[in-house]
């Protein structure tokens, strides 16, 4: 029977330990695709709202990166 990994069997990278991380995946092009073949429109509807949400944290993200790449070359 398999049984989860301990905080302490987690690999170590430098000072911290790797956290196992999970949750829903982003909307990608193959699951985009298929929304539109399948063409019901609520479907299609839902899933352009998680694209857009997603696409916005990634920029927000990304904004962030710029400004402290930014902040490191001063």
């Amino acid at each position: 029977m398999a049984t989860r990994k301990r905080s302490s069997q987690l690999p170590k990278i430098g000072k911290a330990t790797a956290a196992i991380k999970s949750g829903p995946l982003p909307p990608y092009g193959i699951a985009i695709r298929q929304a539109i073949a399948r063409g019901d429109s609520r479907e299609m509807r839902s899933v352009a709202t998680s694209a857009r949400q997603y696409l916005s944290r990634v920029q927000s993200a990304l904004d962030g990166l710029e400004k402290a790449i930014a902040r490191n070359r001063s």
